[in-house]
């Protein structure tokens, strides 16, 4: 069976991202702007299941040289706001969280460990499991459409923090940017009641 056109390979995101980082570069120096997470990280981020979806984001697009990986780009707080928000979409959450729960058993069953305590090898072997898993696949995808996002929104939903996303692809946001009490989980009750009446 050939894999729908929406899901996304992993290989090809990490290959679209590096490609679109190589373009923006166009020979010209630059350097990436500093991002602490540790220094900032929210104490959730210690709980499951946000740790285990902290290091499949990490393992999914690692940092490389001047190059902004998914801690860099604050996903897990992107993701973490965009799925407990008002307005979230209440399957989509739960279909990430009980994927991070799939992940969290195969690391278990396999290694008796927590996925975030796995080495980088035997991440790899995880996560490719439950790629051939029903589902697993799917939801790498829908995971990686978070660290692309994270990667490309504007700041004040949590990722790309300091625009460090925008910076590595030197890429112009447009204006006005949101402000921070106009973000979409703000605005959707008013939505709701619209197409609730309709």
């Amino acid at each position: 069976m050939n894999q729908p056109p929406y899901l996304l390979d992993r290989r090809e995101f990490i290959a679209t991202v590096a490609a679109l980082g190589l373009l923006a570069r166009g020979g010209v120096g630059w350097a990436l702007p500093a991002a602490d997470v540790a220094a900032s990280a929210p104490a959730w981020l210690a709980q499951q299941p946000w740790s285990t979806l902290n290091a499949v984001m990490a393992h999914l697009l690692p940092a490389g040289e001047g190059i902004p990986g998914a801690e860099q780009i604050h996903a897990i707080i992107y993701l973490h706001n965009t799925l407990t928000t008002p307005g979230a979409d209440d399957g989509q959450r739960e279909r990430m969280l009980a994927g991070a729960e799939r992940v969290s058993a195969l690391a278990q069953a396999d290694y008796g460990k927590l996925f975030q305590l796995l080495d980088g090898e035997q991440r790899e072997a995880v996560l490719r499991k439950l790629e051939g898993q029903s589902g697993g696949q799917r939801w790498l995808s829908w995971l990686l459409n978070f660290v692309l996002e994270a990667l490309l929104a504007d700041p004040v939903y949590g990722g790309n923090p300091d625009g460090i996303g925008w910076t590595w692809l030197q890429h112009q946001p447009g204006y006005p940017r949101p402000p921070a009490d106009k973000v979409w989980y703000q605005l959707t009750p008013p939505i709701q009641r619209r197409s609730k009446a309709t």
